[in-house]
């Protein structure tokens, strides 16, 4: 029997919907009355803005399976975001970073590696035939997709299901998990960017280092803020969108001339056309950010690249559907135990090298999210940090491959048959 369509399937009434959520969210929150004021230092606002349109996906009243908007925001306004952000980045602040983003990067990269198998470990103690089945349909082959797209992104999820060649039907049911399971942690981590100071001072987390790029960043933009004009915003969209046509047309031509000349890229993502938008329109933004253009910061380029992202966390949002969890729980417990092993790492490490949670957040969702959305994470933190989520993002797709091929032999190892 066909599923039912949902309530609202034109896709301009969908984005008008998206719109008046995020426009009510950003009103309320910045709101001087008494209630909003309390209600927003328990919910961040970003995580609404997620979260309302995940609800009414889930009861069926727009659907973002039926949408467009996802891949609209994603291929297009995601690198005219991108483009805006990095225009305006501080190189040498950010490197003031340090080496701890990546290092919690890779402990997120090793709490998946090490949480696939586990997780069937556990559930196969006293449910084996959820973690069981031989052949194509052996759980552990689709599994291994879900550590493809944890470590690195679709590309790197596509290469695991040629090379351990799980069934149409296991892909669509470990699909759902980490979709599912992917967007609940992602809500998690908008959570905790709301409290992040609180989760500092218990972890004793140095946060210097990210309150100093914060605030050069703030003051340089202080410094060049003047009232805009109209061929101010003309500009501003024409390199955001500009460079992103370069993108698409760069990707059109890079991406298919690699996977016939040189499949074995096919590993590293480098066939992937989404990467290359990714990389190219944040490379394009770097080198500007060494030019004047750096400067139409000053007439507001990071407030369109925060609109642009805020659309794409709605549309992220329109992905999950909350009630499909039932459906299938014993799949969805392996995806549970596995992102808590993932999370239990990453807080290891940073209680131990004293990390703070922009850090712990960061590097997680450049692994389980990828360029998609760690970019949202980081600026949900400041908009100046955004690059930062791109650029372990990146790093993300190139050890995608290999972290999920060991990953993959690790739960074919411990796997139940």
């Amino acid at each position: 029997m066909a599923e039912e369509s949902p309530l609202f399937s034109n896709d301009a009434v969908v984005l008008g919907i998206l719109f008046i959520i995020l426009a009510v969210v950003f009103r309320t929150s910045s709101s001087q009355n008494p209630f909003w004021q309390k209600f927003y230092t328990y919910v961040p606002s970003v995580l609404l803005c997620y979260f309302i349109p995940a609800v009414l996906n889930s009861f069926n009243i727009i659907s973002g399976e039926e949408s467009s908007l996802y891949f609209v925001s994603s291929r297009y306004l995601l690198p005219a975001s991108l483009v805006l952000f990095t225009i305006g980045i501080d190189i040498k602040a950010i490197s003031q970073l340090g080496f701890k983003a990546v290092i919690m990067f890779f402990a997120g990269t090793i709490g998946i590696i090490i949480g696939g198998p586990i997780a069937i470990m556990i559930v196969s103690t006293f449910s084996p035939e959820t973690v069981g089945g031989a052949g194509p349909d052996a759980v552990w082959r689709g599994l291994t997709t879900i550590a493809g797209s944890w470590i690195g992104g679709g590309a790197n999820q596509t290469a695991m299901l040629e090379v351990f060649g799980a069934s149409t039907d296991l892909f669509s049911a470990v699909l759902a998990v980490d979709i599912i399971v992917a967007n609940l942690w992602l809500a998690v981590l908008l959570y905790g960017s709301g409290r992040s100071e609180k989760i500092d001072e218990f972890f004793k987390a140095d946060s210097s280092a990210i309150k100093s790029v914060k605030k050069q960043v703030e003051e340089y933009v202080a410094g060049i803020a003047r009232i805009p004009k109209t061929q101010d915003t003309m500009t501003i969209l024409a390199i955001a969108f500009g460079i992103t046509g370069f993108a698409h047309f760069a990707s059109d031509l890079i991406a298919p001339f690699l996977e016939a000349n040189y499949p074995g890229l096919n590993k590293f993502s480098l066939t992937s056309g989404f990467f290359w938008i990714v990389v190219i329109a944040t490379t394009a933004g770097l080198i500007l950010s060494f030019t004047k253009v750096r400067k139409l910061e000053g007439v507001g380029s990071s407030r369109f690249a925060t609109v642009f992202l805020y659309v794409l966390i709605a549309s992220i949002g329109m992905q999950m559907d909350i009630t499909t969890v039932v459906s299938n729980p014993g799949l969805f417990m392996v995806g549970g135990i596995w992102i808590m092993i993932h999370i239990i790492v990453l807080l290891l490490v940073a209680k131990l090298i004293k990390a703070p949670f922009f850090f712990v957040a960061v590097g997680s969702q450049a692994n389980v999210g990828g360029a998609a959305s760690a970019p949202v994470v980081a600026s949900a933190f400041s908009p100046s940090l955004a690059p930062v989520g791109v650029l372990l993002a990146v790093l993300g797709y190139f050890v995608g491959t290999y972290g999920a091929w060991l990953c993959g032999i690790l739960m074919q190892l411990v796997a139940v048959s």
